[in-house]
């Protein structure tokens, strides 16, 4: 009896991965993911080397407060003032407006922002467009802050998205892309602990919350606020396995097409 199997010179097909299946460098980037999250809790909170991230964290407020801006203008506030600042935090003062909506617009536009952020870990092409809106996020914060070191600091970090760009075909990219999205996604632990170690003078969103519905307690938000975070972070990272099953070799061939390096 001859043994059953493809036509001579015809290659055998490969069994399909299932699509919640994640290829091997999926798994790097899941492990990286909750690396991230254990090195910037903790220099998010080292006295001396929270100052290094200033920058990263001017973008990750700064888009924060943003997102109450938007909130702001939309249910028909006026802003009266807004803080942006890697030590005393950011603050959007407003007058009028549904200021439950406004609130709960920081930590989710912050969430969604970084889940976004975190797609680029799985795919170079991603990271390079996303690079656009770090290397403009990084400088616009400047407009509010006057610090030497935090301005210097913040062309060290421009500098990186551009150098990234020619280190493995853009393959650092993704790295920084996913950094950045972690920060985002789980805003709402570094602004606790801003609240709790350093007596930041600009309250967190929970603080806040607290404030606006004092029969529940601001750790009862930070509860509700992280377990948020980390459902839409993983459903993000599952997103991510699902649309990007690129191997590194294929992904320097598709974002090849894109400014190449």
């Amino acid at each position: 009896m001859s043994a059953s199997g493809p036509p001579a010179g015809v290659l055998p097909t490969p069994t399909a991965t299932p699509p919640l299946v994640p290829t091997h460098d999926q798994v790097v980037v899941l492990y990286v993911t909750v690396v991230y999250v254990v090195v910037i809790f903790g220099i998010w909170n080292i006295p001396g080397a929270r100052t290094l991230i200033n920058p990263l964290k001017l973008f990750t407020i700064g888009w924060h407060e943003l997102c109450h801006i938007i909130a702001a203008i939309l249910t028909g506030g006026t802003i009266a003032s807004v803080t942006i600042d890697p030590f005393l935090g950011g603050a959007t003062l407003v007058e009028g407006g549904k200021p439950p909506v406004i609130l709960s617009a920081g930590y989710i536009g912050s969430t969604i922002f970084g889940g976004v952020f975190i797609l680029g870990g799985f795919d170079t092409l991603v990271a390079k467009i996303l690079s656009f809106v770090l290397g403009i996020g990084l400088v616009a914060p400047l407009v509010l802050v006057r610090d030497k070191l935090t301005i210097l600091l913040t062309v060290l970090y421009e500098g990186l998205v551009v150098g990234f760009w020619f280190i493995g075909h853009a393959q650092a990219l993704r790295w920084y892309c996913l950094f950045v999205g972690v920060m985002n996604v789980f805003f709402v632990i570094w602004d606790i602990a801003d609240d709790k170690f350093f007596r930041k003078a600009n309250d967190s969103d929970c603080t806040q919350f607290y404030i606006m519905f004092p029969r529940l307690p601001a750790h009862f938000w930070a509860c509700v606020w992280i377990v948020f975070e980390i459902g839409v972070c993983i459903a993000f990272l599952l997103l991510g396995i699902v649309s990007f099953k690129l191997s590194s070799a294929d992904m320097d061939t598709q974002a090849a097409v894109f400014l190449p390096t």
